[in-house]
């Protein structure tokens, strides 16, 4: 498998990554074994980076990646995570909340449920429009200064936004949907 380096200073990953949202019933219902099985098959295949968001099955798919990684190399995996999107107790989207003191939180939680000391790659998963974002990534910077997070992206947002981002902390990547089923980059 290629690699690639995300960023000026960011990790050096596999070419491909294997978005994990669908083993947490985000598009219906998921085997904990096959999901399980398929991140075993991609990482002796060469993938290296696995992306998840803190929602995707209200926590469900980090616990799930935990399980997956467990008894093996964690420096051999790049962990990508998503924060900041709200649910509401029917699972639909209410908004999202990248506040400082929120974000810390969301990332408290990530580092338990996967069973970390750090996450690789850190990023809020969609703008929050009552947060400057220089706000956000400041407080990110933070937590990669008191090595939480090694590495800050960015998800689904324009170029205006990552200028003022990239003021303020370097940015290792960013995110932007593009699969079978969405192709509208």
């Amino acid at each position: 498998m290629s690699t690639v380096s995300l960023g000026g200073d960011g990790p050096h990953v596999s070419s491909f990554g294997l978005g994990c949202m669908s083993m947490s019933g985000m598009y219906g219902p998921s085997d904990r074994a096959e999901s399980i099985a398929t991140i075993h098959a991609a990482l002796e295949a060469g993938i290296t980076l696995l992306d998840t968001g803190d929602f995707y099955g209200s926590g469900h798919n980090e616990l799930l990646i935990r399980e997956a990684l467990h008894g093996r190399a964690r420096e051999r995996v790049v962990l990508s995570v998503k924060f900041g999107a709200l649910r509401d107790p029917a699972s639909g989207w209410s908004g999202t909340d990248t506040r400082p003191a929120a974000m810390k939180n969301f990332l408290a939680y990530s580092l338990q449920r996967l069973g970390v000391d750090c996450i690789d790659i850190y990023r809020p998963a969609r703008l929050d429009p009552q947060v400057p974002i220089e706000d956000t990534i400041g407080a990110m910077a933070e937590m990669v200064k008191a090595g939480y997070v090694r590495h800050i992206g960015l998800s689904e947002v324009g170029v205006d936004t990552l200028r003022r981002a990239v003021a303020v902390h370097p940015i290792c990547d960013l995110q932007i949907e593009y699969s079978l089923i969405s192709r509208g980059i």
